[in-house]
């Protein structure tokens, strides 16, 4: 340690170039990062979806329809017109009408009522579109010049090209409501009218390496690039604000600002450290999902707090020597109070906020894990045509949901009754097959290519199924889930589905297997992170106990009002209120601790109290402000969701923790010292009483 900090004060000048250049390399590679807006592509490699999805890439030519165009007021020859310009548009690789599953040369009144309504009622012509992925935004502004405005397009691939247009302005937005929210929360804590700056700068710079850096990787996930930058920030703001804090301290006792800034850096290096380790370790435990998106969100936050860290230990303590003088110049006057005596308030407020939490513990523990989930990621805000449009040809043509079917070819006569099964079920509305649209008698050697290559490959025969219900919830998982189960009757395991609630149903399995695993991860590593700070058998338990309280009672607000949530919100959240937010109680405990060791635990808690209230006030404002600025600028439901709760959880942590964690301190001083590693806790003078010394000898 002493090592590092001489390099540090001594090269300063060398560290500050070397950190500016790394941030202007990485600053132009940001806008190169691939970002992936397409969340099916994180479910992992064995589930039956992804499987699905290769087969359809490997054996047929065009994937499965993910768009819809409705037209009204057409004739058939309307329409097929219509078709022929729909086709022609870049990024638009297919597009299935009437004319693929009927002969239009036959009157339509002889044709199955069931296929022809899919696409064609009351001079309505509603056209399955393939859009391919990374085209959505070009091919949708080309479908709107030809359609215009009285007419629809809606669909999976409209909803994301909304999520791509929505992405980059709702990031900047949020970041223009967050920063100058910031800079007053850091003038109003610091003494200096430049620190705030300074604290933006050295976090600017690491979150320009973590973002830049991220061109590493094949893409990184929407959710990611929306929530990273945003978590980084307020997160590991607390890093810098400690330096300088010590820093300052440290000024009062030695007039060399080399020294000072060496004493600061060895006196803060672990209580940063520790903080960090618990936040690093909570964001990696979202690496062990199985749905992939966790991994990605999970190493980009680890990367960004670690890169953080070492900005905060290396490259600020270089640029705060290099510019102490302006600092000095622009000292002004505390703007808040001291709260040395904060504990008077907080202690009137201790016994409702514990009779709260020992009422609620065990409902907020049950209903925690029963609230109703949504796991797609389309857009939750409205306003756009995209969500118009849908509500549009939902309107005419009612819900319609397209699943797609492999099987294996060569028995068309099994095509057709597994077909006809599958439109007995209660919300299929119509199966589209070569055995259905052409008939089974008629050997596809003798018919057009472009006919049968629509149902066929070398190896396997597609079904289309239209269904009536949304794209998820209970109703569309037992639908999805009963086409399974048919198609499993009749080719076990060598029967593939895939298309958009398909991929949610897999979605769902996959996440709910998740939620134990990657909790009790984070818990184990948090606690083990707690174990070697503090060096304790009671004190990891209770601060443990006091943040999971808090994760509990925000995660089961939802289920008692009857809102559903989107289970991937409710996942990150579980790990990254536990991980940023118990640092809030480690600060206070390790405070507390050290005060013990000079006066009574009363005192100590008052004083701890007083001396950690800011620090944790500022944090957990700026946590809580990142998260509800989250959900208020972003209108896609995963992030709006890991915003809400997150500004929710942390003012729960933060009122546990300055509430309801002193308290226990106090009541279970005895225990802490008993089995903690070297307390050297004062005694209480009422202690030593019964002992025969000269004291008693005298008293007599």
């Amino acid at each position: 340690m002493d090592r590092l900090t001489h390099i540090i004060v001594t090269y300063r000048k060398a560290i500050i170039v070397l950190f500016v250049i790394a941030a202007l390399v990485c600053a132009p590679l940001i806008p190169f990062v691939k970002v992936n807006y397409n969340i099916i592509d994180y479910l992992p490699a064995s589930s039956q979806s992804t499987q699905a999805l290769q087969l359809m890439d490997e054996e047929f030519d065009e994937p499965v329809p993910n768009l819809q165009v409705m037209v009204h007021d057409v004739t058939l020859t309307q329409a097929l017109e219509y078709k022929q310009q729909l086709s022609g548009v870049k990024g638009v690789s297919s597009v299935l009408w009437l004319d693929d599953v009927v002969d239009l040369k036959q009157p339509l009144e002889i044709a199955d009522e069931n296929i022809v309504k899919n696409y064609y009622r009351d001079k309505i012509a509603l056209f399955d579109l393939v859009v391919q992925e990374g085209a959505e935004q070009d091919a949708l502004t080309a479908l709107y010049d030809i359609v215009g405005p009285d007419n629809a397009v809606g669909g999976e691939a409209s909803s994301l090209a909304a999520v791509q247009t929505a992405a980059v302005s709702e990031v900047l937005g949020a970041f223009a409501i967050l920063i100058p929210a910031i800079i007053i929360l850091l003038t109003l804590s610091t003494s200096s009218w430049l620190e705030p700056l300074l604290l933006l700068v050295s976090i600017g710079v690491a979150m320009i390496l973590n973002m830049g850096t991220n061109i590493i990787y094949d893409d990184v996930s929407f959710i990611t690039n929306a929530v990273s930058p945003i978590l980084q920030l307020a997160v590991s703001l607390d890093y810098a604000i400690f330096l300088l804090h010590s820093f300052a301290e440290y000024r009062e006792q030695y007039a060399d600002v080399s020294v000072a800034m060496q004493h600061a850096i060895r006196t803060s290096f672990s209580t940063v450290a520790s903080s960090a380790a618990t936040t690093l370790f909570g964001f990696l435990a979202l690496v062990f999902m199985d749905f992939l998106v966790g991994a990605n969100l999970g190493i980009n936050l680890a990367k960004g707090i670690i890169l953080s860290f070492i900005v905060s230990m290396v490259f600020l303590p270089a640029l705060t020597l290099g510019v102490y003088r302006f600092i000095d110049r622009t000292k002004h006057r505390p703007l808040l109070p001291s709260f040395a005596n904060v504990n008077r308030v907080l202690s009137k407020l201790a016994v409702p906020v514990i009779v709260v939490v020992i009422l609620a513990i065990v409902p907020s523990f049950l209903g925690q894990g029963r609230t109703d989930f949504l796991y797609g990621a389309e857009s939750g805000g409205g306003g756009t045509r995209s969500q118009f449009d849908t509500e549009k040809i939902e309107q005419e043509f009612g819900e319609s949901n397209l699943v797609v079917m492999l099987v294996p070819r060569g028995d068309v006569a099994r095509e057709q009754m597994l077909g006809q099964r599958l439109e007995d079920l209660e919300h299929v509305t119509s199966v589209v097959s070569y055995a259905k649209a052409v008939g089974a008698v008629i050997p596809s050697e003798f018919l057009d290519e472009a006919v049968t290559n629509q149902f066929y490959s070398a190896n396997y025969a597609r079904l289309i199924i239209y269904t009536d219900v949304p794209p998820e919830g209970d109703l569309t998982f037992a639908a999805m889930g009963e086409i399974r189960d048919v198609a499993y009757e009749f080719y076990g395991d060598e029967a593939y589905s895939l298309g958009r609630s398909m991929n949610l149903f897999d979605m769902k399995s996959i996440v709910q297997q998740d939620n134990l695993r990657v909790n009790l991860i984070a818990i184990i590593a948090i606690f083990l992170v707690l174990l070697v700070t503090f060096r304790s058998l009671v004190l990891p338990f209770l601060l443990l106990l006091t943040i999971e309280v808090a994760i509990w009672i925000n995660l089961s607000i939802p289920y008692f009002t009857g809102t559903p949530i989107n289970y991937i919100g409710y996942l990150v959240l579980n790990t990254v209120q536990l991980g940023a937010t118990v640092d809030y109680a480690i600060l206070l405990t390790n405070t507390y601790i050290r005060m013990r060791k000079s006066m009574p635990k009363r005192e100590a808690i008052k004083r701890a109290l007083g001396s950690s209230f800011k620090s944790i006030l500022v944090s957990a404002s700026v946590l809580t402000l990142a998260g509800f600025t989250l959900m208020a600028t972003s209108t896609n439901p995963i992030v709006g969701d890991i915003g809400s709760m997150l500004g929710r959880g942390t003012l729960l942590s933060f009122t546990l923790v300055v509430c309801f964690l002193p308290t226990f301190l106090t009541l279970l001083d005895p225990l802490i010292e008993k089995f903690t590693w070297k307390t050297h806790f004062l005694k209480a003078p009422e202690e030593d009483d019964h002992r025969i010394g000269p004291s008693s000898l005298s008293k007599g």
